[in-house]
């Protein structure tokens, strides 16, 4: 276990154990579980305040610091859209590759400084072995400095574990996660539209 509060759970891949809580089995609401000195973690706070995503992919976090984070996602054939990617040959799509990487930054970005992280580019993806049912696409992350914006550079790697081509590398890339922006703009127009209005 890590600083954080973050484990994985040794015998099952698909679940992620927090601060000792286990999401599956529903013993505590998400946020309330402290870390061992009486408070939430940095990133189970954050998940209190805000809208947590419906289409969560990471099942294990094996690994979490301030600028890197080691996650899992395990691929099942419960998943729906794999019925239609492909018929007969199911395989887990690129973008949901990708979207596990984003949701591996956002999570350690949470973590280390609160807030709410959106994806901002990509660069440079690759794409190599692909992903079937009953094997896990494990992403490392990494970030760098903030830019002079406040976005986090990251780079990330997923590599296949299970069955065929265990160990190969499934996606590869560079990306840029950014604070989500406050409408300032809108609000601003609102204040205007009040002052020429009244």
């Amino acid at each position: 276990m890590t600083g954080s509060g973050f484990s994985a759970h040794p015998l099952e891949p698909s679940r992620i154990v927090v601060s000792g809580f286990d999401r599956h089995r529903n013993r505590a609401p998400l946020g309330t579980m402290p870390n061992g000195i009486g408070r939430a973690t940095p990133a189970l706070r954050f998940r209190q305040t805000q809208n947590t995503m419906r289409f969560h992919l990471i099942d294990n976090v094996m690994q979490l610091e301030t600028d890197r984070i080691v996650a899992r996602k395990q691929v099942s054939n419960a998943e729906e859209y794999l019925a239609d990617h492909f018929p007969g040959f199911p395989i887990l799509p690129g973008v949901m590759m990708l979207e596990v990487m984003v949701q591996a930054a956002r999570t350690m970005l949470e973590a280390a400084h609160g807030g709410a992280w959106v994806l901002g580019e990509v660069r440079a993806l690759k794409y190599g072995a692909m992903v079937r049912p009953g094997q896990a696409l494990e992403v490392d992350v990494t970030a760098s400095e903030p830019d002079e914006h406040g976005a986090f550079s990251c780079r990330g790697s997923g590599a296949v574990l299970g069955g065929d081509g265990d160990g190969d590398t499934a996606i590869s890339g560079r990306f840029t996660m950014r604070a989500v922006r406050v409408l300032v703009a809108a609000s601003a127009q609102m204040q205007e539209s009040k002052t020429t209005c009244s």
